[in-house]
This record gives structure tokens, C-alpha cells and sequence, in this order.
């Protein structure tokens, strides 16, 4: 207990923490990538791969629990470490000036954290707590058809892919797994992994918005 309290207690520990529960969090995102991607192939496949997810029965408000509890503890580490940082400006000037420190990502971290939060809720709102005995095809093109909610949704999963990109990189340096021989392939990899996460996304309520066929 005591050793769990010191590493919580420390600005490191509680990085550390961040990049663990944030590599949760990106497996899950992996995971609905895959998913979601189901719906280029056609409102059947699509539909198969929902019936399966729900399929699981008693496993499914058991991993919901579980992200959200991943999920909270993320944004209250996220919280105190922006009040640590802005205790300690010199430092907090130190870091930007250090390599990854400088990328869009990095400086937009808060922004496109609080972006996510919105996003999350309202896509919750939507898809989550919506009336099962609709499909969930047709809920999804009905929702995404709306000029409203598909800019939004893309907004929300580019910013999402933003603080990704940046995320994969600080889970590295969290960890100490950096050497010159290959930090610069995984700022790359960490780039194109973000960059690859909303255009995917982004493709779904572009598809359900531009292509009045989509999963009919």
C-alpha cells in the first residue's frame, strides 16, 4: 500500500500511471477501430459483428465498468498533473522545449482531452442509451446523416487521434524506452497511429453523410 501511495504521490509515479491507463484506454480504441470498421463492408456485417458484441451477456457491464473507471482515473491524473505543471512553471517550460514537447499534440493535450470528454458523453447519449430495439445500423446512419452531429463526430475523433499521437509517444518516454536509434521511428509511428485513428473514424459519419446507401 505504502509503495502504491509513493508512486501515486510523485510527479513520475503519476505519469507512469497516465501512460499505463491511457495504453488501456488506446487497446480499447484499437479494438473499436477494427469494429466500427465493420460497417465499410455492409449493413449485414455490420449487424453480425454488433449481435456478437452483445452476445457476451454479463461480460459487457463488467468492461463497461471497467472503462469508466479506467477512463475517470485517467482525466483525474490528467488534472493533477496540469496543476503540478502550473505549480512548477519553469519545469513545465523545460518539457516543451524537450523533443515530442513541441508538436501539436502536446500543446493541445488539455484541448483535445476536454474535446474527448464532450465527445464521449454525447456519443454515449446516441448509441448507448438509445432504444435496443432499433438496429444499431440504422441508428448510426440516422444519427451520422445529420450535417450537425457528422461534423461533430469528425471534430471529435480528430482531436481523438491528435491526443493519441502524442499519448503513444509520452507512453515511451513515461517508461524510459528511448534510444537515438529509434526515437525517431517511434515519434513517427506514434504520428501515423493517431493520423490512421480519425481518418478512420472520420470515414464513417463522412460515408453515412455523402452516401445515402450507407449500411442500408
Amino acid at each position: 500500500m505504502g509503495f502504491i501511495f509513493q508512486t501515486f504521490s510523485s510527479s513520475i509515479g503519476k505519469k507512469m500511471l497516465m501512460a499505463a491507463s491511457g495504453s488501456f484506454l488506446g487497446l480499447f480504441i484499437l479494438v473499436h477501430v477494427v469494429g466500427n470498421s465493420t460497417s465499410f463492408l455492409g449493413r449485414e456485417v455490420f449487424l453480425s459483428y454488433a449481435h456478437h458484441l452483445h452476445s457476451l451477456g454479463f461480460l459487457i457491464p463488467i468492461f463497461e465498468l471497467t472503462m469508466l473507471t479506467v477512463f475517470s482515473f485517467h482525466i483525474v491524473l490528467a488534472l493533477l498533473l496540469l496543476l503540478e505543471n502550473r505549480k512548477a512553471r519553469p519545469q513545465r517550460y523545460a518539457v516543451v522545449n524537450s523533443r515530442g514537447g513541441r508538436s501539436l499534440g502536446s500543446k493541445t493535450m488539455i484541448y483535445t482531452g476536454g474535446i474527448i470528454l464532450v465527445f464521449v458523453v454525447v456519443h454515449l447519449l446516441n448509441f448507448h442509451f438509445i432504444n435496443r430495439d432499433t438496429p444499431i445500423a440504422d441508428v448510426v446512419r440516422n444519427t451520422l446523416q445529420q450535417p450537425g452531429y457528422a461534423v461533430f463526430y469528425i471534430v471529435g475523433v480528430l482531436a481523438l487521434g491528435l491526443h493519441i499521437s502524442h499519448g503513444f509517444w509520452s507512453l515511451f518516454q513515461s517508461f524510459g524506452i528511448e534510444h537515438p536509434k529509434y526515437t525517431s521511428s517511434l515519434d513517427r509511428t506514434a504520428a501515423i497511429s493517431g493520423l490512421m485513428v480519425g481518418l478512420i473514424f472520420s470515414l464513417i459519419p463522412l460515408l453515412a453523410l455523402l452516401v445515402p446507401s450507407f449500411l442500408l
